[in-house]
């Protein structure tokens, strides 16, 4: 099993990993009525119902963008850019919900905060750096 110790194969696992959890926080953030978002985060009550969509938007995309240039060879330059964003994406929502005081929701953040940093990091090649 050669493939299952590759950084390929980890490489893989990880975008996977956050390609669903982001595209279901996007898609959810992207569809569903802002006071049943607000049952399960805070943080939608506070803001404009047109800001929440275009987080659940910016979700959805950069998801996607982690696996589709890479699964279809289109672009595939776009996966590693995808993974640099999403790392700074989580780290404007660490500072977010840091602001709010929202540390329940930390762990998560950083997690993914470390996986797309794995991910950019192990893509890069990807960029010709």
């Amino acid at each position: 099993m050669p493939f299952v110790t590759s950084l390929d194969f980890w490489l893989w696992v990880a975008a996977a990993l956050l390609a669903f959890a982001y595209v279901a926080s996007g898609l959810m953030k992207a569809t569903r009525p802002i006071p049943a978002l607000v049952q399960m985060m805070r943080w939608p009550g506070d803001y404009p119902a047109p800001f929440v969509r275009f987080i659940g938007v910016v979700d959805l995309l950069g998801g996607l963008d982690l696996v589709l240039p890479l699964a279809t060879g289109i672009l595939v330059w776009l996966s590693p850019v995808a993974a640099l964003c999403l790392v700074l994406l989580q780290v404007l929502a660490i500072g977010f919900h840091l602001m709010r005081r929202e540390a329940v929701i930390l762990p998560a953040n950083v997690l993914l905060l470390v996986l797309a940093a794995f991910v950019a990091w192990g893509r890069l090649p990807l960029l010709g750096l």
